[in-house]
């Protein structure tokens, strides 16, 4: 099968940081679908996890953390699905990627792609949505439907991939959403999301938010820079607010007052944890995606991909890793056909 893979940990600019090879195809193991992969998606993990360090992988190793494709096989365990299925899922980093033409992911992490759209559209979503539903639904204390009720929410990096959909869903649970966005695009990206405001990461949070009539805020999703933000989110937050993070800080984080005088609750969110760990609860992960699919079909979500490169090879996938690394990507990019 096709696939593209690297050797060599090596900066994005360079050809051999990426390559196009030739894998056997799988065989699925007892919980295992085999996927034929039709369209997958970029993420920042799939940057870091390839960014330069000195070790030599001795086979080829497959990235790729989001893909939507077709039911090939299933394991003699599988429930739910059956060869033909449309399928998306985001996987499991400690197993080869999706950046191949067939993949195996255990069919608990898997949900049904959903049907009013096409599977580009599809591979954009389940990374991301994951990480948005987890970390605001499961790992801080809101219902998905109407837990936002009264409540204020402010989402660092609102045109981001998580924050796309972060915006959707806190929206849709009530919230009254604030994003953040520097330029004019990006601004109406997140308002065309369903943001009620937006204010510059750029600029100092507090004033921006007094000025919208914010003294404080309920809860925010920190999407962005974990460490940058720490002090500015530490002061606007209420007393018993909470903080959602997704990206590692480079260094130790203060988290004495205000967090503990506000008795801050700090919340962390990785979607690869339950996978990696095989917690009991891992088909949780499917389960998240069949609700977010339903919610698609219905109109009540959209999706969040922006561009689509043609095809999937090791040429179109650097040139994804190198605008996913400039940090002005807005939604999602997506790699489809082979």
């Amino acid at each position: 099968m096709k696939a593209v893979a690297l050797t060599r940990y090596l900066p994005i600019d360079d050809p051999q940081s990426l390559i196009d090879v030739e894998l056997p195809t799988p065989v699925p193991g007892e919980h295992d679908l085999l996927v034929r992969v039709e369209a997958v998606s970029v993420n920042p993990v799939d940057t870091k996890v390839r960014s330069p360090k000195p070790q030599v992988e001795a086979q080829p190793k497959v990235l790729g953390y989001d893909a939507a494709g077709t039911v090939e096989a299933i394991g003699g365990s599988v429930a739910g699905f059956r060869p033909g299925d449309r399928v998306y899922y985001a996987g499991d980093v400690t197993r080869p990627g999706s950046n191949a033409e067939y993949q195996l992911v255990d069919a608990r992490l898997v949900g049904h792609a959903p049907k009013s759209i096409d599977l580009a559209a599809a591979a954009a979503l389940p990374l991301t949505t994951i990480t948005a539903w987890e970390l605001l639904f499961q790992r801080m204390p809101f219902d998905s439907e109407r837990g936002g009720a009264g409540k204020s929410l402010l989402i660092i990096g609102g045109a981001g991939g998580v924050g796309s959909i972060a915006i959707q869903l806190a929206r849709r649970a009530g919230f009254g959403v604030i994003a953040t966005a520097s330029r004019k695009e990006t601004i109406d990206w997140c308002l065309g999301l369903g943001a009620h405001q937006v204010i510059d990461h750029r600029d100092p949070l507090a004033p921006q938010l007094a000025a919208l009539g914010f003294e404080q805020i309920d809860a925010v999703m920190n999407l962005a820079d974990t460490e940058h933000y720490w002090e500015a989110v530490g002061g606007i937050l209420a007393p018993q607010g909470h903080v959602g993070l997704i990206v590692e800080p480079e260094g130790a984080l203060k988290i004495g007052d205000p967090y503990k005088a506000k008795c801050i609750g700090i919340h962390w969110e990785m979607m690869f944890t339950r996978p990696r760990f095989k917690t009991a609860d891992q088909a949780e992960q499917g389960r998240i995606l069949e609700r977010v699919g339903a919610l698609i079909d219905a109109g009540e979500l959209r999706g969040t991909q922006t561009e689509t490169l043609v095809p999937i090879n090791a040429a179109n996938l650097r040139e994804a890793h190198r605008r996913l690394e400039s940090g002005k990507t807005i939604g999602k990019l997506v790699l489809a056909g082979w």
